[in-house]
């Protein structure tokens, strides 16, 4: 039995990448929105998800209703905004035509979710006496599989307040402008209208300079209402997420880096959400390639797996507010405790870097529970200009913009090694040739690579002294440099396929085809045929003219066979 009884997208968009098409546009944006309430006789309950012909396994529903509600341990009266990440159900048709394309020009922290979906939540609850629980809890939910943080919070700002007045009207009027949208291509800025709002809004694209200009307002006289800029659609405020822990900023972004277990146990699922996303993004433009959850519950179908102590701890990074966390993780190497945030006069209190053994099941204090000792030193003048920058009562996004920048030329300087190296494993232009096939790019070597950093190491850009080189290694063992290799590779593999296929449009096909037999001619059009649609099923950036070229040399050549072969090669195409 199917599990879906559909599919999550749209049944007319799974061959055509048609915008005009009843919900493809709303598609590109979002999976679907979700209404969760809380049921006296059910608990948390979807009450409606709209589009109505979006279809979400149970599994996926009941993990829904879990992670929209945060546990009772929150105590989070009012309106409280937090983000989620559940994986998908096994089975679920792959991705689009539009989905390839956009992660073809995506940076690659930013490309869509293949195998999650990325959950945004408004979750209200206030007192209400015709309840008879005594309080009106509901959240609406925005599940999607672009990681895009910012906007999606922003949106349900203006949504939620909104539809929890007018429900499901107010909701439908709502995708039914989404799926007005034009869809999010890298490189563009866009405007977004909702509810008399034009969010004015960039989509990143793999080719911006990390840390480039921020985005400016497009001179759009003709509009009205006049668009509202949205600086950014993932970013996050960093200064707030880390004001507790600058001082051990360094071993921070080196547990992320090497994807060591590592447990965020906060007292609200926002602040639990915003610091795991926090982490994730600090080691950008590196994607962080093992599994995070913001925000992770006792009931997620993951939890059996990430908690048995038959094993080491999965590569994982989760989000916490239940104390019962405490007892579960106690064998994991790596926790960090916050409480809410207090003052030391006029700077906010550090936590503590503390042993394992002082993690207690009951009341334990804010710190960061690990044996952790960092590779590199930790950039003091860094500390002091954020600690002095909060006295002087510097603004929040100014902060975030300095620390986000050292944490990039940190990442930089640690990668572009790394980055230099594997470009020199590239075979030469010039041994392309059209009549072999593409040469093999040259196997990584560990030692090598260590033997450049003498010359070329991270030290002609960063200052930080350290263990560079104990950093690489533990590095090449990580879930993060396995992913950046195979990227890498493969971003190679197709640059090499590429240039095979520009060097045979300029190379004499017909001539080469004269002296040869009708099996040779046969097995070069097939093999031509497959490079050709292997190209256009990767999307491989060509030259201009280059398939039309190959794709007419075909034509001419299938037209000099025999009739009886050129039958069989027009049925088999």
């Amino acid at each position: 039995m199917d599990p879906f009884d559909g599919s999550g997208s749209p049944p007319h968009a799974a061959g055509s990448a048609d915008s005009r098409a009843p919900w493809s546009r709303f598609a590109s944006w979002l999976e679907c929105v979700c209404v969760v309430t809380f049921d006296l006789e059910l608990g948390q309950a979807i009450e409606l998800v709209f589009p109505p012909h979006v279809k979400l396994t149970e599994k996926e529903k009941t993990s829904i209703c879990f992670l929209s509600f945060p546990d009772s341990y929150s105590g989070c009266l009012g309106d409280t905004q937090f983000s989620f990440r559940l994986r998908q159900s096994v089975g679920r048709r792959a991705s689009l035509r539009q989905d390839d394309a956009y992660n073809r020009d995506a940076p690659v922290a930013l490309q869509r979710e293949t195998s999650h979906f990325c959950g945004y939540v408004y979750f209200r609850q206030v007192k209400d006496a015709s309840v008879k629980r005594g309080y009106f809890q509901k959240s609406l939910v925005l599940l999607s599989r672009l990681p895009y943080t910012h906007l999606f919070q922003s949106l349900l700002h203006i949504i939620a307040p909104e539809f929890f007045e007018k429900l499901e009207p107010c909701l439908e009027t709502v995708c039914n402008e989404i799926d007005q949208w034009p869809a999010p291509v890298p490189g563009l800025t866009l405007n977004l209208p909702l509810m008399g709002v034009v969010l004015q809004v960039r989509i990143p694209s793999k080719t911006d300079k990390p840390g480039g200009s921020p985005v400016r307002q497009l001179d759009d006289q003709n509009l009205l209402p006049a668009p509202t800029l949205l600086p950014t659609v993932y970013e996050l405020d960093l200064f707030r997420c880390f004001q507790s822990m600058l001082v051990h900023l360094q071993m921070l972004w080196e547990l992320t880096l090497l994807g060591e277990p590592l447990v965020v146990m906060a007292p609200s699922p926002t602040v639990s959400s915003e610091t795991v996303l926090a982490l994730v993004s600090c080691i950008g433009p590196l994607k962080f390639c093992g599994d995070f959850r913001p925000y992770f519950t006792i009931h997620d179908s993951e939890f059996r797996e990430y908690t048995t102590k038959t094993q080491a701890p999965p590569n994982v990074l989760l989000g916490v507010t239940n104390p019962f966390f405490i007892k579960t993780f106690q064998s994991w190497p790596h926790i960090i405790r916050l409480g809410e945030i207090r003052m030391a006069g006029d700077l906010p209190k550090q936590v503590k870097v503390k042993k394992l053994s002082k993690l207690k099941v009951l009341d334990t204090k804010p710190g960061i529970y690990t044996s952790y000792k960092t590779f590199l030193h930790k950039d003091k003048i860094l500390i002091k200009r954020l600690l002095k920058g909060f006295q002087r009562k510097r603004p929040s996004e100014v902060q975030s913009a300095i620390l986000r920048r050292h944490l990039l030329e940190l990442t930089q300087s640690f990668i572009i090694p790394l980055e230099r190296y594997m470009a020199s494993l590239m075979p030469l232009q010039r041994s392309v040739t059209p009549w072999k096939t593409p040469p093999q790019i040259r196997p990584f070597s560990q030692d090598e690579f260590m033997s450049t950093l003498e010359h070329s190491g991270p030290q002609l850009t960063s200052g930080l002294k350290g263990d560079w080189t104990g950093l690489y290694r533990k590095f090449f063992r990580s879930p993060n440099f396995d992913g950046w290799f195979r990227q890498r590779h493969k971003e190679m593999t197709q640059k090499l396929e590429s240039l095979h296929l520009e060097v045979l449009c300029d190379a004499d096909l017909i001539g080469w085809t004269q002296d040869k037999s009708e099996v040779e001619i046969v097995d070069l059009v097939l093999k031509l045929r497959e490079k050709l649609n292997k190209a256009l099923r990767q999307q491989l950036q060509l030259k201009d003219g280059v398939v039309d070229k190959l794709e007419a040399f075909l034509g001419d050549i299938v037209g000099t066979l025999p009739e009886d072969l050129q039958c069989t090669l027009t049925t088999t195409h």
